[in-house]
């Protein structure tokens, strides 16, 4: 039987991507998103949330322009495959990560103002839908 090994999420960015390099000189970029599910509590009738944070890894091209443009923020959207690897940590204990190997990396959107922090007089006015005429639709 055949099987699949394939993940989409789309996520909030944790933290600003952190960019390094293999020895043979290709970009590998780490970060997290965090997906929130939100419900009401059936017996108390109270709305409730459970954030689940996802490590990421990004390689080439696609890592070096996602780590120079993506802020901390960012609405995320990822498509990729689940990894797990396993270490020896300094006390020789063996250690184990499960991450998201990335092959594609959309930025949809940025948190315009997080909620720690007030919006700026500095920041552009938001753009203005255009209205397009009834008869420019090209359906």
């Amino acid at each position: 039987m055949a099987s699949f090994n394939r993940v989409i999420l789309m996520g909030h960015l944790g933290h600003e991507p952190e960019v390094r390099r293999t020895q043979k000189g290709q970009a590998v970029t780490n970060f997290r998103i965090a997906t929130t599910r939100r419900w009401k509590d059936a017996e108390s009738g109270e709305r409730r949330e459970a954030t689940e944070w996802h490590r990421i890894v990004l390689f080439g091209k696609q890592a070096e322009i996602f780590g120079d443009r993506a802020v901390k923020g960012a609405l995320i959207q990822i498509e990729g495959s689940l990894q797990t690897r396993d270490w020896t940590d300094r006390d020789g204990n063996k250690r184990y990560t499960t991450e998201i190997v990335a092959r594609l990396v959309q930025v949809l959107g940025k948190r315009e103002h997080p909620v720690a922090e007030p919006p700026t007089s500095e920041d552009p006015p938001a753009p203005q839908e255009q209205e397009i005429p009834e008869d420019d639709i090209p359906f």
